[in-house]
């Protein structure tokens, strides 16, 4: 038994309690900012300290980020408290670890090691191509709206044959005739989407029993993080991974299940000691990221809810500043306030000779690239990553991009994903081709670009197995594509990953096509570098290893792993971040804006909150975005609002009434009436 509790010091209480637990279930209930990455850490080392293989030990969670930011503070901390260990947790996302599975019993389910994982573009087009065969107009039959259904029930570990004897009305007869399509082209092109990740790795461990011990031995203790998140495939897999040895630790907030739209089962934390009758629970409440006055407006709001275990965070920080509250005339009202704040944050009131640089001629012009829009501003005091401005729905960043231009302030839209950038697909598309040649959809998206003059006609025959058919001259073409493809096969298992990137570009003439064409051609081509700049970090994965993990990350990438493609560049992008509530999730920062606070705005109108169960989402929603806060809070709402082209009027939000009035002051009243211009 290990008596070095050192490690342990910097713990509270209830963090150590948690811990030191080291034998049976452990529910560790963790309100916002309350150190649960630090705590599932340390019990890790703990475990490790005790005399635990760290091969023993699994952490799963939902985002890259966090994954990475998880394994990195465990190699740290393994470092400081341990004495030659060098082998570290299998620590992945839930996705990851189901293609882990997958990949080592690929035979199994019918496919080979380099399988192509099918991102949510490549799955609606597959859809859309499904239903011009069958006859049916894809603008009569939403593709994405048939895929959502089809991920929502694999995500309650619905069978095809399941739902198709279920359903029997006309609508859902041909969902599951384009469902059973869409698996036969899958399979027929060795690629899987999203929902297969986890579904066939959790299938394989329910039916298999030879295969569920070899993880069950393999993994000793299970961590679970965001457990509140978790969707039936996955509390599944969860619950086989450790039925044997019953080690299982899960950590989540009930108080922030944001993703039942996605299939989150809120049910999932709320029954763990229904699942696990001899759990052990600790409750964490102590807050370590925001003032009080921000944790009393968000123990507040979300005591209404009533689905919930009963916790009330607390910190030993200061009171702290109000939170500020902006009545705007309309939306560009507001996100003029937002902008000018920012300035006077950021330059103690002195941002306005900054703003006057910017030329007319960018007032009110988005920029070509959303993603980031980056102007050097030189002496600025405080960082501007520091700020975050959150808003319900993706439309609302329109006006406050364009303010953030009006008023020459940086910024970046968490959304764009790097990895979904056309030059980025173009350049993947290349390596999954090379290793996956029976991925049609890589094929065709590549085999005419850059243009070879190979048509769709062409294609057809290319797939119809027809290429004898065809002239000569194009059999020589279609010969020389498929021989870029094994020169590119054969570097990957041969060269580094970051050298294997700039071969694709040059050998496929992406480089000379891109290079050769105006400023948005030599820009996509800088991206491109990016990317082989971010393959650097493959380069010590050897065999074509490198290539498959690239490859795996791209798939599985995240909103917020926009954020860590800036964060791996030399010169990082100080810029006020702009995203969602849902994509704020798991991060923090010193000054939040939450704009839109309007009745049917935030919260959202929606038709199907006959069930108060699904209707206080809404507010856990809120309360996540409240508490992204560390110093600062500012709401913001406004009286007119154009949507969908209709200048509409609104009431406040109900969540503004909710926080005590002591907590709030009122932003930017002046002398005067305002002009209200009604169409």
């Amino acid at each position: 038994m290990n008596t070095d509790t050192n490690h342990l010091s910097e713990l509270n209480k209830e963090q150590r309690e948690a811990a030191i637990h080291t034998g049976g279930p452990l529910l560790i209930i963790a309100g916002a900012g309350a150190g649960k990455t630090k705590t599932i850490t340390h019990r890790i080392v703990n475990l490790i300290k005790e005399g635990i293989s760290p091969e023993r030990i699994l952490a799963v969670t939902f985002t890259n980020k966090a994954a990475k930011e998880m394994r990195e503070r465990i190699i740290l901390e393994i470092q400081k408290n341990t004495t030659g260990q060098e082998k570290i947790p299998f620590v992945s996302t839930f996705h990851s670890l189901g293609v882990y599975i997958i990949k080592e019993n690929a035979r199994l389910l019918g496919l080979t090691k380099y399988f192509t994982i099918l991102d949510e573009g490549d799955a609606n087009s597959i859809i859309k191509e499904i239903l011009k065969e069958i006859g049916i107009d894809p603008k009569q039959y939403d593709p994405k709206k048939i895929k959502n259904i089809i991920s929502r029930e694999k995500g309650k570990f619905t069978h095809l044959a399941d739902y198709a004897e279920r359903e029997k009305g006309t609508y859902g007869v041909m969902v599951a005739q384009v469902w059973n399509l869409y698996e036969k082209k899958k399979m027929k092109e060795n690629s899987l989407d999203f929902d297969d990740l986890l579904l066939k790795a959790t299938k394989l461990l329910k039916d298999n029993a030879e295969i569920r011990k070899i993880y069950q031995e393999k993994w000793e203790y299970i961590h679970i993080d965001e457990y509140q998140d978790t969707n039936e495939v996955q509390y599944l897999m969860s619950k086989l991974l450790s039925e044997n040895n019953q080690n299982i630790c899960v950590v989540g907030d009930a108080d922030q299940n944001i993703y039942s739209w996605r299939g989150a089962n809120l049910k999932n934390i709320l029954s763990f000691e229904k699942d696990y009758p001899n759990a052990k629970i600790v409750l964490l409440e102590e807050n370590y990221r925001s003032t009080k006055n921000i944790l009393e407006a968000a123990n507040t709001i979300i005591k209404k809810n009533k689905y919930r275990p009963d916790k009330n965070l607390f910190t030993r920080k200061n009171t702290g500043e109000k939170i500020g509250l902006y009545e705007a005339l309309d939306e560009n009202d507001e996100a003029d306030f937002v902008a000018t704040k920012i300035l006077e944050i950021i330059d103690n009131g002195a941002g306005a000779a900054v703003a006057g640089s910017l030329s007319p001629r960018a007032r009110g012009a988005l920029p070509l690239d959303p993603s980031v829009c980056e102007t050097p501003r030189p002496g600025t005091p405080a960082p501007l990553s520091e700020i975050s401005i959150l808003y319900r729905a993706n439309f609302q960043s329109r006006a406050l991009e364009e303010a953030m231009l009006r008023y020459n302030i940086p910024y970046q839209v968490l959304g764009v994903k790097f990895f979904e950038r056309k030059e980025i697909k173009d350049t993947l598309a290349y390596l999954r081709a090379a290793l996956n040649p029976e991925s049609l959809s890589d094929i065709k998206r590549i085999i005419n670009f850059p243009a070879r003059g190979i048509g769709k006609v062409t294609l057809v025959k290319i797939f119809a197995n027809e290429i004898e058919s065809l002239p000569v001259k194009m059999r020589i073409k279609i010969n020389n594509f498929y021989q870029t493809l094994e020169e590119i096969k054969e570097k990957i298992h041969n060269s580094k990953t970051s050298d294997i990137i700039k071969f694709v570009v040059k050998t496929s003439g992406i480089e000379a096509e891109l290079a050769s064409g105006g400023e948005e051609d030599i820009e996509r081509l800088e991206n491109i570098k990016e990317l082989a700049t971010l393959a650097l970090k493959y380069d010590n994965l050897e065999n074509g290893a490198g290539i498959e993990k690239l490859l795996e990350d791209a798939s599985l990438a995240s909103d917020q792993d926009s954020l860590i493609v800036t964060e791996n560049k030399k010169e990082k992008i100080d810029a006020v971040k702009l995203m969602t509530v849902h994509a704020s999730k798991g991060l923090e920062f010193n000054n939040v804006f939450i704009t839109g606070l309007e009745d049917g705005l935030f919260p959202h109108k929606r038709h199907d909150e006959a069930d108060g169960f699904d209707s206080e989402e809404e507010r856990r929603l809120f309360y996540v975005a409240v508490t992204r806060a560390r110093s600062k809070l500012f709401l913001s709402f406004a009286n007119f609002r154009t949507i969908f082209g209709s200048r509409q009027i609104n009431a406040p939000s109900e969540f503004i009434s909710d926080i005590p009035a002591d907590l709030l002051e009122k932003e930017g009243e002046k002398g005067g009436i305002k002009t209200i211009y009604l169409e």
